[in-house]
């Protein structure tokens, strides 16, 4: 069956929610082409401007130009593919679609497919988020990802040794997308809606999201981190980091840890 493509470009910051926008409305997949590219495939009867309007409407944003194109279905599957090779993070992860041969001597392979719950490997920030896992000690480790997205980082967790790793996503879709991801690499990651994720704290945890709803989940996260236990936070501007670290403040010694592109990843200590 053929299919309707759709490609614009948007700011960075803009991606990640006209993505989910699009998603709710109808497309059957979705992904982002860093810096700002943005491809969608849609039903061959979808009405385009339509749909890209809701989306962008439910996004606040305004309606970006915009090109389609109609595909076949083997054309798409492989335009798709071509997007997405082994991602290798700091020598000691490398994220490996199930259509490549993992590189050898690049660490610990994590398999994950592009679907319609967001993390890829491809995305800065989400690069962001697996090199600060590869870089601290998780071994026996009690980890929480908030919002979970396509469980990326829980396994990687998982995978660098930690003990248990719970995974929250208020979409139904991003918590099937961890749970069948997990048991694709042969790991145990637990996925939750918020409010069944069972009392009691983490020695890490970790959020890729966006700015605004890391300051507001401030207190729920600083709850859930133990005494000591280390806090990494991403989807965040480079020109909101300094928000984001002072809404930290009264729990975490919270710090700017690295940076990529326009987007930056801040860490903190429990007090």
């Amino acid at each position: 069956m053929p299919w309707l493509a759709l490609t614009l470009e948007v700011a960075a910051a803009q991606a990640e929610p006209l993505c989910d926008a699009l998603l709710e409305q109808g497309a059957q997949s979705v992904w982002i082409e860093p810096p700002g590219r943005l491809h969608a495939l849609l039903p061959e009867r979808s009405d385009a401007r339509a749909t890209l309007g809701l989306a962008a409407a439910a996004a606040g944003q305004d309606v970006p130009p915009f090109r389609t194109y109609v595909v076949a279905d083997e054309d798409w599957v492989r335009a798709t593919q071509a997007q997405f090779g082994p991602q290798c993070i700091a020598g000691k992860l490398c994220i490996v679609p199930s259509w490549h041969e993992a590189p050898r001597g690049e660490g610990v392979v994590l398999r994950l497919d592009p679907g319609l719950a967001f993390g890829t490997g491809s995305h800065p920030t989400t690069r962001l988020m697996l090199g600060w896992l590869a870089s601290v000690s998780l071994a026996g480790a009690r980890v929480l990802d908030y919002g979970c997205g396509s469980g990326i980082l829980g396994i990687a967790a998982a995978k660098l040794g930690a003990a248990r790793v719970d995974a929250v996503d208020l979409d139904a879709d991003a918590l099937c997308a961890t749970g069948g991801n997990a048991r694709a690499n042969g790991v145990a990651v637990r996925a939750f809606a918020p409010e069944r994720l069972p009392p009691g704290d983490y020695d890490v945890v970790v959020a890729n999201i966006l700015a605004q709803p890391l300051i507001v989940l401030e207190p729920l996260l600083a709850a859930r981190a133990r005494p000591g236990g280390r806090v990494a936070l991403a989807g965040i501007l480079e020109a909101q980091a300094a928000e984001v670290a002072a809404a930290y403040g009264e729990h975490f010694a919270a710090r700017v840890a690295a940076r990529e592109e326009d987007w930056a990843l801040i860490e903190g200590e429990r007090r």
